[in-house]
């Protein structure tokens, strides 16, 4: 390794090998050669002078690339695909006349683009199922664990802590389905020629129309692909960039909200990330716990969020058929959005693989504000047992008043109901405080709301893709 030399901490410090190599120099430029030899393949299916020799030869060199040869090349020729179609040429002689034929560069650039866009798409969607069911059986595990809800990170109702990962987990569902619906309508560019009018095909075809476009279909369905786009310049519309970086970004927007919300209750000592047993949280305070995955998400997604607007940008600047502007931004905008999200459900499954749940702080929490939320269903079990509503809302109120001022002026603990079960006004339901403080009796439908999502949609949808689900992978740093 060179350390003179700038190094993207996504490749260097964390991404997964899957996605790596999917944006890697010899992935990309041996698909441009398999393109290379699926369009000479379908030119002599479909009559043009291309022998079964010069098929073989390509055939033959798919992966064995020449990368200095290469280099030396393009220092020459300034042009990188012309660079590769000479090193290729020279390692198939007898194809060399018949490489690239009829073809412009975006043949090679734009649709490697594409296919490595779609199989991207796929290792996130098998990382996105393993989250999926890791949150799912969280969820399921923990569905009547009590817990404080809190709106404006404010007390509010308790809920359950299934619950709260279920709302994360629903997001995930969301995002899948869009994935998958992008995954699916991903069009291919195939050959367009140099402004998309496929002139050069007309005269290699003769004009013959219906041969064009049943190469079209070859070519496509050779790589993968049952649609192609109906119309494009020199490129593909670049909105359909922008359409996959979107869903890039829904993906890190669910997974920055969960880890954020995991950060807070690191605070609060109700959950924690794994914490390796030499771990060190910080170099100054030996005792932290600092929840550095949950913060490393957060950081990538704010990236990955940010990313849409600048494919955005490419599309508007767009002169008519092409313009080169788009190239050097899509080398760094398109791997490294979708490096930046492999890397964000790499962590987040690893933290909520190991997620650590402290109950008996929750329940600590929760007796500090249970006095206060327990205050209506004892005011109406009180008005069932004989008790004027009116006069037992003062009482409550008037207790509330000075247990709220004793913890904040002197930092006590909260002894409302012990006041509430000395007052008179609620003797005769004295013996049934226990009863009506029972934290599960305030979760209201909670854990049956995770039982009925997981058994009608999670369940179903995770069984009918198990072949599909991600292994767990192991984070870098």
């Amino acid at each position: 390794m060179d350390y003179n030399v700038y190094l993207n901490p996504l490749t260097d410090r964390y991404a997964g090998a899957e996605m790596s190599f999917n944006w890697s120099p010899q992935h990309k430029h041996a698909t441009w050669r398999r393109l290379w030899l699926a369009l000479a393949r379908c030119e002599q299916q479909l009559g043009l002078a291309i022998t079964d020799e010069q098929i073989a030869q390509l055939a033959a060199h798919l992966d064995d690339i020449d990368f200095e040869a290469v280099a030396a090349k393009e220092a020459e020729l300034r042009h990188d695909v012309m660079s590769h179609i000479h090193v290729y040429g020279d390692q198939c002689p007898a194809a060399r006349p018949i490489i690239h034929l009829g073809a412009t560069s975006c043949f090679v650039t734009d649709n490697t683009e594409l296919i490595q866009m779609r199989d991207s798409m796929k290792i996130l969607r098998r990382k996105l199922l393993k989250l999926i069911q890791l949150l799912a059986d969280f969820a399921e595990e923990h569905r009547s664990q009590p817990m404080l809800g809190y709106t404006h990170y404010q007390p509010a109702q308790l809920t359950t802590v299934g619950k709260r990962f279920a709302l994360y987990l629903q997001d995930f569902m969301i995002d899948l389905e869009r994935l998958e619906e992008e995954i699916d309508r991903l069009p291919f560019r195939s050959v367009k020629g140099t402004t998309g009018t496929q002139a050069s095909f007309m005269e290699l075809f003769e004009g013959d129309h219906a041969r064009i476009r049943e190469l079209e279909r070859r070519v496509a369905k050779e790589m993968g692909f049952d649609r192609v786009i109906d119309l494009s310049g020199q490129t593909y519309t670049r909105k359909l960039d922008y359409f996959v970086l979107t869903h890039l970004s829904g993906i890190a927007q669910s997974a920055a909200k969960m880890a954020t919300d995991i950060r807070l209750l690191s605070n609060l000592r109700e959950v924690e990330e794994p914490f390796g047993k030499k771990q060190i949280g910080s170099s100054a305070m030996a005792y932290k716990r600092n929840p550095m995955r949950s913060e490393r998400i957060c950081a990538l997604a704010r990236y990955v969020i940010s990313l849409p607007a600048n494919a955005a940008n490419t599309e508007v600047g767009q002169w008519f058929e092409r313009t080169l502007d788009d190239s050097a931004n899509r080398r760094l905008v398109l791997p490294e959005a979708f490096l930046a999200t492999d890397v964000i459900l790499s962590l987040l499954i690893n933290v909520t693989d190991g997620l650590q749940l402290w109950p008996k702080v929750i329940a600590r929490h929760i007796q500090a504000e249970l006095p206060f939320m327990a205050t209506e269903n004892l005011l109406m079990a009180a008005v069932k047992h004989g008790g004027d509503r009116q006069t037992l809302h003062e009482v409550i109120r008037t207790h509330s008043m000075a247990a709220a001022r004793r913890i904040k002026e002197e930092g006590a603990d909260n002894d409302l109901l012990e006041r509430l079960r000395a007052d008179p006004a609620f003797a005769a339901i004295r013996d049934k405080f226990d009863q009506l403080l029972d934290p599960a009796g305030f979760v209201g439908r909670a854990p049956e709301q995770v039982e009925d999502y997981l058994r009608d949609k999670v369940r179903p949808m995770l069984a009918a893709r198990a072949a599909d689900i991600a292994d767990g992978e192991s984070i870098r740093v």
